[in-house]
């Protein structure tokens, strides 16, 4: 394992390995690394020669009431998990490394990052945007691994990806979840104890609505039994429960067929999402 701090020597790395003709896969993170990270590091180790995982909290994702100075940090714990699942380099950059300029160029995300948690979370997007490309510069990776649980941001670097002829395939892992069904997450650990029971119902929320509009196709009657769910079983407020076509997410309509259901529910302080994308194309599914 190689921990990296500075472009130069992550450029130094990328050359040779380029040089050689290897694969090189990258896995962007910002720390705290659970399952969900070690499920992305593993995939790309076996399609890979050089596994690198970025490890870098965006302040430029952060709004100014949000958790930037207590997101949770500890990249010796997370050199041990990296590599106990084969991750060749990290790149562990300061927030000075990466951004020592500000040329007042930026890149703005469109209509896809007006929803959803772009909804609440303003510049989010652009911010998301600004650290991944400058990753996929820095890196060239062949292939970069993305979760599902953020499934609004993978569809908005997704479409950056298309538009802006990055070279680099983008391989999307399913979510990981624990036994009782919660979306693993790094914030997770800010859940007192009684919001941790709680926050399984989130799911099985999102499982009943999919059920209801596969039989039914009414999306309203389907959101509204997931939000009662919730509702009765979790002490926090719902940010958004909703229906969109995927990866546009847009409208859905009779047309569509891939849909994400996403839902982001706070709990105490701590804000949850969780998602699923399936096909809307069911024997009795109708808009």
């Amino acid at each position: 394992m190689n921990v990296i701090h500075t472009i130069e020597a992550l450029r130094a790395i990328i050359l040779e390995n380029k040089q050689k003709g290897k694969r090189i896969g990258l896995v962007p993170t910002m720390g705290y690394l659970h399952e969900g990270h070690l499920k992305l590091a593993s995939q790309a180790r076996t399609e890979n020669d050089v596994v690198i995982m970025s490890i870098f909290v965006n302040p430029t994702q952060f709004g100014p009431n949000e958790d930037f100075e207590s997101y949770p940090r500890d990249l010796q714990r997370d050199t041990k998990l990296a590599t106990s699942v084969g991750v060749d380099v990290i790149f562990a950059p300061s927030v000075e490394e990466m951004y020592p300029h500000d040329g007042g160029i930026s890149i703005l995300a469109g209509h896809q990052a007006t929803l959803l948690c772009g909804a609440s979370r303003l510049g989010h997007f652009d911010g998301v945007l600004q650290v991944v490309a400058k990753l996929f510069n820095l890196i060239q990776p062949d292939i970069s691994y993305f979760g599902q649980k953020d499934a609004q941001q993978v569809a908005i670097i997704q479409t950056m990806v298309r538009d802006y002829n990055f070279p680099v395939e983008l391989r999307i892992v399913p979510v990981v979840r624990e036994e009782d069904g919660l979306a693993k997450s790094s914030r997770n650990v800010y859940l007192s104890e009684t919001e941790r029971s709680q926050a399984p119902a989130i799911q099985q929320a999102l499982q009943l609505a999919k059920r209801e509009l596969m039989k039914s196709g009414n999306v309203e009657k389907s959101i509204q039994l997931a939000e009662k769910i919730i509702e009765e079983n979790v002490e926090g407020r719902i940010d958004y429960l909703t229906l969109l076509s995927y990866p546009d997410l847009a409208e859905v309509t009779t047309e569509t067929d891939q849909v994400l259901l996403a839902v982001a529910v706070y709990i105490g302080k701590t804000r949850l999402i969780d998602n699923l994308i399936f096909s809307f194309k069911g024997e009795h599914a109708h808009v």
